[in-house]
């Protein structure tokens, strides 16, 4: 089985900042890109930033400049750095990934439980 396990969300003041991680764990044998997406209440999910394996990155516009992915191989994590939170950004942050667990097989896409982060004086 495979899991995919966030961390990192809390309640922070606008302007403030918070760093997300997003571990693996299981059996597979590799993981192909990486994504953090997020939803707000009563608003659809949507796509915030991705990182492929050789650490190609891509951020949303809503984000760019502010929000930062990265990931670390060895430790089979991504993290979502966040700076300069405001109050729009308050949602679930969910952690997706394309993981292979089989040499020769198709990767299959995996989520996390998300991890709430809100943005609140």
């Amino acid at each position: 089985q495979v899991q995919l396990v966030e961390s990192g969300g809390d309640l922070v003041q606008p302007g403030g900042s918070l760093r997300l991680s997003c571990k693996a764990s299981g059996s597979f044998v590799k993981i192909n890109t990486m994504r953090w997406y997020r939803q707000a209440p009563g608003k659809e999910r949507e796509l915030v930033a991705s990182i492929t394996r050789d650490g190609t990155d891509n951020e949303a516009v809503s984000v760019k400049g502010r929000f930062f992915i990265a990931r670390d191989n060895a430790e089979n994590t991504a993290f979502l750095q966040m700076n300069t939170l405001n109050a729009e950004d308050t949602a679930v942050y969910y952690c997706n990934a394309d993981i292979q667990r089989i040499w020769g097989r198709d990767s299959r896409t995996y989520w996390g439980q998300g991890t709430q982060v809100t943005v609140s004086s």
